[in-house]
């Protein structure tokens, strides 16, 4: 297979997205604080909602956006030109209407209703030292309360590809809502995608993550270590092995060292964009497949796919956040015309 099998079937949307909606606070910090507050770095630690008030009073000014990683792909994607759509819980508050306006603003579509009962909105934390390392803490909240009522099993139908996030998959109601919407795209002639999200997460569902790749999804999107992580291999070159002919796609990234698809007997080696200095690599995955889903439902080669992640994930580390801050579009036009 030398380019995307998107049906014949004509579709509204190009992704539609289910994932946690959450607002990211974006904030500079030193070492120093990261202990002072008993936090690893690197690393990505859930919180109460009592521990997030708690730190979002210690931090100086931050950058506020809607986030979550499915969230960020689609509004990469919508960046782009493609058609998005987001499925995700909020709660009727601040941080919910924060959420919702940044994701339309960028072009996707967003119709869950806000709860009015439950915990606040979701919030993620993130502290970014100088070495570009972010130090997560997330507050889950409206998030995982996500089940198969809130879907638009409507919206659902109309995309080419459905993407869910595994950091939902720590909720029995999310994972059942996940079950459904992919049933549902099945019967309706579109494909499903997964991104693993986290190493963490994967050692936590390795098995029902092991059976969701088998029984539901066409194209997975994992790190290095996501995939090592999900067939406990001691290398990365041993999990493509596992991993090749599960699924029609998988994309799997690999930092500095770009990124390697697998289709069939394919194997095509991407080489990353260096765009500049690294700043922050929050977003950097989500972006990668942002622009891979992007070129997929536009009909492009795989290698093409592979290309306009590269490119976009390029971007995303030279800037603090994982929104990108210059016109897409126009990067792809300058660097894959």
């Amino acid at each position: 297979m030398t380019s995307s099998s998107i049906p014949a079937v004509t579709k509204t949307f190009d992704v539609v997205g289910i994932g946690n909606a959450i607002v990211d606070v974006l904030v500079q910090a030193d070492e120093a604080f990261l202990e002072s507050h008993g936090l690893t770095k690197g690393t990505m630690a859930l919180i109460d909602e009592a521990q997030a008030e708690r730190l979002y009073a210690s931090v100086g000014v931050g950058l506020e956006t809607s986030g979550g990683s499915a969230a960020n792909t689609l509004a990469g994607l919508a960046q782009l030109g493609g058609r998005a759509g987001f499925i995700g819980r909020v709660r009727d508050d601040q941080l919910g209407a924060i959420f919702a306006h940044d994701i339309r603003a960028v072009g996707a579509r967003f119709d869950t209703p806000a709860a009015s009962l439950g915990p606040s909105t979701a919030r993620c934390l993130i502290l970014v030292t100088a070495d570009a390392q972010r130090t997560m803490c997330t507050y889950l909240g409206a998030s995982v309360g996500l089940d198969p009522e809130d879907l638009d099993l409507d919206l659902v139908r109309q995309a080419k590809v459905l993407y869910l996030e595994g950091y939902l998959w720590d909720s029995e109601d999310a994972k059942r809502a996940f079950i459904t919407a992919a049933e549902v795209m099945r019967q309706s002639g579109g494909e499903v995608a997964l991104s693993l999200s986290d190493a963490f997460c994967v050692d936590r569902h390795r098995d029902s993550f092991l059976e969701l790749v088998d029984g539901h999804v066409d194209i997975l999107f994992a790190n290095e270590m996501e995939i090592t992580s999900l067939y406990r291999s001691e290398s990365f070159e041993a999990a493509a092995d596992q991993v090749r002919g599960r699924c029609r796609v998988a994309a799997l990234t690999r930092s500095a060292l770009g990124s390697v698809i697998l289709s069939g007997d394919q194997t095509i080696h991407v080489p990353p964009f260096q765009l500049g200095p690294l700043v922050d690599t929050t977003g950097a995955g989500d972006l990668y497949a942002a622009g891979f889903l992007y070129g997929y439902t536009q009909g492009e080669s795989l290698e093409r796919c592979g290309q306009i992640g590269s490119l976009c994930a390029g971007q995303v580390v030279t800037q603090l956040g994982p929104r990108s801050q210059v016109s897409l579009p126009e990067l792809l036009a300058s660097h894959l015309s």
